[in-house]
């Protein structure tokens, strides 16, 4: 069974051609289907538009959200909500195209637990989309390690047991492929189409490129020490109280030796790098405490659901 998760947000004119063209696709495969439309709080008449549908076809399923919590939590509503065995992930807006479905599906089939478009040929604006884009997917690669061209493409095939326990918040959701390596997933790419926006505003804008990279420094402090952060807390106070000790005992030595006075900015720089080091070990216990209660209560949700249908 497939489950299609869309996230959506003011797509009003978008629905109804959506769901043709993507009914039109599954209906064309094998596999039984349910499409999940998270309605993230939309202000237009997008919901009602897929309400009238969903009464219809009982195949679509409507979560909506009270409040606009953005597209990394409505995607984790979608993934909590899936029944399928595969569950393929798109925008809502179009300019991912229904039909390279089964492309994702073919190449999830070969044995990679999850199967990622790229959109080499966007159409997207140049300076407003592209340019930060490939600034993000190249940050994102250097960082990860991950060698994916397009980190920012929703339109991606999952197995269900790769993304049943995927923790999404903040802008998180470009960097699930890198979230799914680490815990030793397979990971592939394959080009896929993108077409240009025909109706509604595009959401992107350069704060959620900055949202984005803020989210991607704390993934990596997450996922190297978010289990151990004492590692790196206490190995910093470690350093910097053995470089304090270090200058303290060379003042120590030419104080008694060459009767020298060791009241000077070093000794202070000493003092200051001690009662930081201390600080640090601190910070790591505490962070040491920390994760392990976020590890017992790791199923809260960060969204409120306001009505579901179907």
């Amino acid at each position: 069974m497939l489950s299609i998760v869309i996230p959506l947000y003011n797509e009003e004119k978008n629905v109804e051609p959506l769901y043709r063209e993507l009914t039109t696709v599954l209906n064309s495969v094998e596999e039984k289907y349910e499409i999940i439309v998270v309605d993230d709080g939309s202000t237009d008449r997008s919901f009602d538009t897929l309400k009238k549908i969903a009464e219809r076809d009982k195949a679509l399923k409507i979560i909506r959200f009270k409040r606009n919590f953005g597209q990394s939590t409505a995607l984790s509503a979608g993934f909590q909500h899936a029944r399928g065995d595969i569950v393929i992930t798109m925008d809502a807006d179009l300019q991912n195209d229904p039909k390279d479905i089964p492309k994702l599906l073919a190449e999830l089939k070969k044995g990679y637990d999850v199967v990622c478009g790229w959109r080499k040929d966007r159409k997207d604006p140049l300076f407003s989309k592209r340019i930060p884009s490939l600034f993000s997917n190249w940050l994102v690669s250097r960082m990860s390690g991950l060698k994916i061209h397009d980190s920012g493409c929703t339109l991606r095939a999952y197995k269900k047991e790769a993304i049943k326990d995927i923790s999404l918040y903040g802008e998180m959701h470009r960097y699930i492929p890198f979230i799914l390596a680490v815990e030793g997933n397979s990971i592939t790419e394959i080009e896929v189409r993108h077409n240009p926006r025909k109706h509604g505003k595009t959401k992107y804008n350069f704060l959620r490129l900055l949202k984005g990279i803020s989210d991607l420094f704390t993934l990596m402090f997450i996922e190297k020490f978010g289990t151990k952060p004492a590692h790196i807390f206490s190995s910093l106070g470690i350093l910097m109280s053995g470089i304090s000790s270090l200058i303290l005992a060379y003042l120590l030595f030419i104080g008694l030796v060459y009767t020298v006075n060791i009241n000077r900015p070093l000794f202070y720089i000493s003092l200051i790098l001690i009662i930081v080091g201390v600080q640090s070990i601190t910070f790591g216990f505490l962070g040491e405490m920390i994760a392990r209660v976020r590890y017992e209560v790791e199923g809260k949700r960060f969204y409120k659901i306001k009505e579901i249908v179907n």
